[in-house]
C-alpha cells in the first residue's frame, strides 16, 4: 500500500537502536476529520445528556463544555474528539457510511468523559481544559454520579440500535470499559511505590488509554457488519496508537505548557505518577538516575500535606533529573514506536486506501501535539 499524505520528514535513532519515523500532520485532513467527528457525533451526545435526571445533565453539559459555572451557553473546550473521529472511520473502514459509526463514536465518548470525571477527582485535578473540573465546581458527589451515569448511558446507546451487531460492538465497549478501570486502579497503586518496571508501566497505560481508543478504532467497523478479524486488526492499530497518545501525554504531563494543556506545571509529578518518563529514568541507571531514585524514595514516604507544601523549584528539580536520566527522550522515542507499530498493523487488513490515509494522518496527529 502507498503512505498517506502525512509525509515523514525526518528519521532519528531510539534507545533501542533502530530508527524512527518522525511524522509530520497532514493538518488540514486532520482538522477536517476531527470537525466531522464532532459535528456529526455532538448531536447525539446533546441529545443523549439530556436524558439524565436534573442537576446531572446541567453538571454534565458543564463538563463537556457546553456551558459554564452559571450556567451560560459557553463555547469552552470539549475535548480533540479523536476517539470520535475514529469511531467514524471505523465504519469506513468496513465500506460502511461514516454515519453508520455515530452510535459507536457517541458510546465511546461517553465512556472517555466517565473516566475523565472520575479521574479528575481521584487525581485532586482542578483544572481540565482551562476550566475547573466538574468536582471542583459541583463538588466530589456529583463528579462520581454524574459520570457513572455516563458509563451507562454509552451502553443504552449501543443496546437500543437492537441489532445483532450492537450487541457484539457492547461486549467491545464494555471489555474496553473494564480494561480502562484497570488501568486507573493500577495507576493509583502506583504512585506510593518507590519503583515500578517501564513493563508495568506499559501494562498500565495500555489499559488505562489503549483499551479505550483500540475500542473506538473498531466499535464503527463492528457496527458496520466487519468481521471479527477486521475489528481486532483495527483495535491493535488503536491499542498501539493509545500507547503512543499516552507517552505523550506523559511528556506533556511533566513539561507541557499550562497554557496549552489546561494544566497546572509538572502536573504529573505533582501527583507523585510514575509515568513513563519517571519510570524510564530509574530503569536507566547512572548518576541522574541514582539521584532521582533517592529524592522519590523520600517523597514516597512524605505525607499529602507534606507533598503539598512542595516550592516550584523543587518540582522543577526532579524533572530536570527525570530529562538528564534521559526519561523524556526515552518517552518521546517510545510514542514514535508505538506510532510505527499502530500503522504497521493496517497493512494486515484490506481496507479502502484513502481510510488508511486517515488513519495514518490521525496517528500522525496525536504524536505531533501541545496538548
Amino acid at each position: 500500500m502507498t503512505t498517506s499524505t502525512s509525509a515523514r520528514q525526518s528519521t532519528s535513532i531510539g534507545n533501542r537502536g533502530e530508527t524512527v519515523a518522525s511524522p509530520a500532520i497532514d493538518t488540514a485532513s486532520v482538522t477536517a476529520l476531527l470537525e466531522r467527528g464532532r459535528t456529526l457525533a455532538t448531536p447525539v451526545l446533546r441529545a443523549a445528556v439530556g436524558r439524565l435526571a436534573s442537576p446531572m445533565d446541567t453538571v454534565a453539559a458543564y463538563h463537556f463544555g457546553w456551558i459554564d459555572a452559571a450556567g451560560n451557553p459557553s463555547t469552552g473546550d470539549s475535548g480533540k474528539a479523536v476517539r470520535p473521529a475514529l469511531a467514524l472511520l471505523s465504519a469506513e473502514a468496513a465500506g460502511a457510511a461514516p454515519e453508520v459509526g455515530i452510535p459507536g463514536a457517541v458510546a465511546v465518548e461517553l465512556v472517555h468523559n466517565f473516566s475523565l470525571l472520575h479521574d479528575d477527582l481521584m487525581d485532586g485535578d482542578e483544572q481540565r481544559r482551562h476550566r475547573d473540573t466538574v468536582w471542583k465546581v459541583h463538588g466530589p458527589a456529583q463528579a462520581i454520579l454524574v459520570g457513572d451515569a455516563l458509563f451507562a448511558l454509552a451502553n443504552e446507546i449501543l443496546l437500543e440500535l437492537g441489532t445483532v451487531e450492537a450487541g457484539r460492538a457492547t461486549r467491545r465497549l464494555t471489555l474496553a470499559t473494564r480494561k480502562l478501570i484497570d488501568g486507573q486502579a493500577q495507576d493509583i497503586s502506583y504512585e506510593h511505590r518507590e519503583r515500578v518496571t517501564v513493563e508495568e508501566c506499559l501494562e498500565m497505560e495500555g489499559n488505562k488509554t489503549g483499551a479505550l481508543l483500540a475500542c473506538a478504532v473498531s466499535i464503527g467497523a463492528v457496527l458496520g457488519g466487519a468481521d471479527d478479524r477486521t475489528a481486532d486488526i483495527l483495535e491493535k492499530y488503536g491499542y498501539h496508537l493509545g500507547l503512543a497518545f499516552q507517552a505523550v501525554d506523559d511528556v506533556l504531563g511533566i513539561w507541557g505548557d499550562p497554557d496549552s494543556t489546561g494544566k497546572r506545571t509538572w502536573s504529573d509529578l505533582r501527583q507523585r505518577k510514575k509515568s513513563l518518563p519517571v519510570v524510564a529514568a530509574l530503569a536507566a541507571g547512572g548518576e541522574a538516575s541514582e539521584r532521582l531514585a533517592r529524592i522519590l524514595a523520600a517523597d514516597a514516604k512524605k505525607t499529602e500535606t507534606e507533598f503539598a507544601d512542595f516550592t516550584e523549584e523543587e518540582f522543577a528539580s526532579r524533572a530536570a533529573l527525570i530529562e538528564e536520566a534521559g526519561g523524556r527522550e526515552w518517552t518521546s522515542q517510545e510514542a514514535r514506536r508505538q506510532h510505527a507499530t499502530a500503522i504497521a498493523a493496517l497493512d494486515e487488513i484490506d481496507i479502502p486506501e484513502k481510510v488508511r490515509a486517515q488513519l495514518v494522518a490521525l496517528a500522525d496527529f496525536v504524536v505531533v501535539r501541545e496538548r
